[in-house]
């Protein structure tokens, strides 16, 4: 299922497959936010926005009109037995 950033909920994490847009600041890429790496949904804001976001062990607060950008695949977490 693919779903944008803007879409987590909090602790859910997520792959990202590619950008909806070219216009994402050069700043997200340089911070690692790259097609095949992990991110995780830390933090919303108490106004929604920003929302807090981990990719890489980095923290980064994003604005949700960017968050709606990256497109990612859920990664489904496995009940522990």
């Amino acid at each position: 299922m693919i779903i944008t950033v803007a879409q987590l909920k909090k602790g859910q994490k997520g792959i990202i497959k590619e950008f909806s847009d070219d216009s994402l600041p050069i700043k997200l890429l340089e911070l690692g936010c790259l097609p095949g790496n992990e991110i995780e949904l830390v933090q919303i804001a108490p106004f929604k926005d920003p929302i807090y976001i981990n990719v890489n062990g980095s923290h980064i607060a994003i604005r949700r009109e960017t968050a709606k950008l990256i497109e990612l695949e859920i990664i489904e977490d496995t009940p522990v037995l």
